[in-house]
């Protein structure tokens, strides 16, 4: 997800669950949907159809029904004919995406039916199952086993897989694995050539024969924080059983309190968008257990929204990205999740190095204390103690119970990653000179961190000691298999810069211009390799692109994490090297990719002058120059990762997400990771790399927090000094 550098790596198929010795939560190895985004059809959907039959479809999608619904505040809605002579299908797959890998527990599906007049089994379609393999069941009637669906009525229908071969076996269904169960197929049954609808709710993989458990605990300490246009909901479970599902309800103005949401039950927050300011609403929850049972309603919360200044918005965004970092981190590590939802002991090395600037954002805001900061900052610095090391570098993912290498994109994937460890090294030294006060919690901050810093052979990954470039990745079992170098103009800027300040293990000053910048064959055969192009593959570009100047990068310079992931700590303001002002470069950047939004040449969905920034996230990747790689996903964290370059613009991109697209693109964890009008993606999902781009980003553009910390450590200004770094002209705040 990196970027398309390493895109080679991505390819490699993903361990398993079962492979990396972990588990999803109770609500992913179950739930296949509940309820959908705040859109007129489901993302995870998809149908075809033959005339003379006809499918209700949006954008070949199923259809979302507000009006009728079990699990608020949705459900699908599958309306059909099946007419002689026509066919159709229709298909709900799991909610799959990076970082969750489908790994369902059960031998049984349920569903639940709503229908306005009333379902005969002769008239209801059939379905069969799919898993990732492509193997199925046998095509039954879904009413099998059962008689008429009543009108007016939500019906739970559950189907063991006994049930799909009682009467006939497929050529593959000794095959079908459950388990990993990738899509329900509904289709034409007897042509009766009549119109129905039928609304499904909730439908889960479990046990046949599962028994009726015991209502769990109500939820304690339920607590709300009004924004501008939503309300920010946190309480503590009840008990320890485990939680399906949170299910939340609303008064509005004193009415009575409705079901407005769920919440899944891995999670203790909740967010309620309600569209304006001066919204007065009252809340309830309970909690549900994997058989329905429902928990006693919590006490009641509530609060008003206000109308927010543009200081005021940015604190709130600022406090919501951060939060995936504070109550999100892993509870024995305390280091950043890879994705959320997602594996919950999948650490990942430079989202949390990212992550650990955002601590120390929130605690200079004050939205945690500075003892609670720092304590948090030493259980990071402390577990990394103890982890897996390779040569002192860290690999790209930790197992956050043990500590251990989780080889998560394959079997070569399990020793150091050299970028990673930068991104992470850059978080812990802008920490060790925040948390410089003189008491012992801190001191054990910096000392910590000073022995982690000074433990990574930095000149180990320069592969021998004539080489001109870093290298990404060393295996014990592999050596350097995956022979990625290190080439610039990408995010792996810090790699070099680090590497050369280190105080026990430096590299030659040299590499910075044979490796980042380098001129050779070698550089400029990769630079093409990646970015498909001859533009800027000697790493200077000088090109206009919407008439605004690039000087270095290839092509029209890619997706913006380039200009973030090494500058969250480094400072570009008034330095240049020989090629470039990194503060100019990265304004042009940004400013380019806005322009290409604008003119939109793909005819993308949403695109304009309020919505734009392109970068690497969940539904979206790769790194070459637009329009390549551009499939209409908005990242969120794009524009607002470049505020400090580009302010007016960020803002209004700040703005829009909010005001405009609100719960479409507003969570728990602040702005979803990104998303995409075209597709009605509008996932509720997270990402450890990006949610930290706007905490830090938007505060290095109001005081420069990080970048004064990261700076103000005693090694990275000889180092730039070695490399050449002058200072420019432009203004510094």
């Amino acid at each position: 997800m990196r970027a398309s550098l390493l895109i080679s790596l991505l390819v490699i198929p993903a361990a398993t669950a079962a492979e990396r010795g972990t588990a999803e939560s109770l609500y992913d190895r179950h739930v296949v949907f509940d309820h959908g985004p705040p859109t007129d059809s489901y993302f995870q959907s998809a149908g075809v159809l033959t005339a003379p039959s006809t499918l209700e479809l949006i954008d070949s999608r199923l259809p979302l029904d507000s009006r009728h619904y079990l699990v608020p505040s949705n459900s699908l809605r599958l309306t059909w004919k099946s007419s002689p002579g026509g066919d159709w299908r229709a298909t709900l797959k799991t909610r799959s995406h990076y970082g969750l890998i489908d790994d369902f527990d059960g031998d049984a599906v349920s569903f639940w039916c709503f229908s306005d007049t009333g379902l005969k089994p002769e008239d209801a379609p059939r379905i069969h199952l799919e898993d990732v393999d492509g193997n199925g069941t046998f095509t039954i009637n879904v009413l099998s086993g059962r008689g008429p669906l009543p009108a007016g009525q939500w019906i739970q229908v559950r189907l063991a897989l006994s049930d799909f071969r009682a009467i006939y076996r497929g050529t593959d269904d000794e095959n079908f694995k459950l388990k990993h169960l990738a899509g329900i197929v509904f289709e034409q049954g007897l042509d009766d050539g009549a119109q129905h609808t039928l609304y499904i709710s909730d439908f889960q993989v479990g046990r046949s024969n599962a028994p009726h458990s015991e209502p769990p605990v109500a939820p304690q300490s339920l607590s709300v924080q009004p924004g501008e246009r939503h309300f920010d909901l946190k309480w503590t479970p009840g008990g320890n059983q485990e939680v399906l599902r949170y299910k939340v309800y609303r008064s509005l103005d004193g009415k009575p309190f409705v079901a407005v949401g769920i919440q899944q039950g891995d999670f203790n927050r909740y967010v309620d968008f309600v569209g304006k300011p001066n919204v007065t609403a009252s809340y309830k929850i309970s909690a549900v257990s994997l058989s329905g049972a429902e928990s006693p309603l919590s006490a009641v919360a509530g609060a008003t929204t206000r109308e927010f200044n543009d200081e005021e918005l940015l604190t709130m965004v600022q406090e919501g990205c951060f939060r995936y970092y504070w109550d999100g981190g892993h509870p024995n590590a305390g280091m950043a999740l890879e994705v959320r939802p997602g594996d919950e002991n999948l650490v990942a090395l430079g989202a949390s190095g990212f992550g650990v600037m955002a601590i120390v954002v929130g605690t200079d805001r004050g939205f945690v204390s500075r003892e609670q900061g720092a304590e948090r900052i030493l259980k990071i610095a402390r577990f990394l103690t103890h982890a897996d090391r390779f040569h002192g570098a860290w690999p790209h993912f930790l197992d956050g119970r043990t500590g251990k290498t989780v080889a998560y994109f394959g079997r070569y994937d399990d020793g150091g990653d050299l970028v990673e460890t930068a991104f992470l090294m850059q978080g812990l030294l802008t920490a060790r000179s925040y948390f410089g006060r003189e008491n012992p919690l801190e001191k054990d901050i910096r000392d910590t961190i000073t022995a982690l810093w000074r433990g990574v052979e930095w000149d180990w990954y320069r592969k021998d000691s004539n080489s001109d470039f870093l290298y990404w990745h060393w295996s014990p079992d592999h050596a350097w298999h995956i022979g990625h170098p290190l080439v610039g103009w990408n995010e792996t800027m810090i790699v070099y810069l680090l590497a050369i300040a280190s105080p026990t293990h430096p590299v030659p000053p040299s590499l910075y211009y044979s490796g980042w910048a380098g001129q050779s064959e070698t550089a400029v055969q990769y630079r093409q390799g990646w970015s498909r192009t001859t533009a800027g593959d000697h790493f200077t570009n000088g090109n206009r692109y919407s008439g605004i100047k690039l000087d270095v990068g290839e092509g029209s310079g890619g997706n913006l994490f380039f200009t973030q992931f090494s500058f969250l700590g480094f400072d570009p303001r008034g330095l240049s090297d020989r090629y470039t002002s990194y503060f100019n470069n990265n304004r042009n950047l940004a400013l380019i990719n806005r322009a290409y939004c604008v003119a939109n040449p793909l005819h993308f969905e949403g695109y304009g002058a309020s919505c734009w920034g392109l970068s690497a996230g969940i539904n979206s990747g790769g790194g070459t120059p637009q329009p390549s790689g551009d499939n209409g996903t908005i990242c969120c964290s794009a524009a607002l990762g470049v505020f400090p370059y580009t302010p007016v613009e960020s803002m209004a991109a700040l703005k829009h997400f909010y005001r405009d697209l609100g719960a479409k693109t507003w969570g728990i964890y602040g702005f979803h990771d990104g998303f995409n009008e075209s597709q009605r993606w509008f996932q509720p999902v997270w990402m450890g790399l990006n949610q930290a781009q706007i905490v830090v980003m938007i505060e290095n553009h109001r005081t420069g927090l990080a970048w004064k910390q990261f700076m103000a450590n005693p090694e990275i200004r000889p180092a730039l000094e070695s490399v050449g770094f002058k200072s420019n002209t432009n203004p510094v705040k």
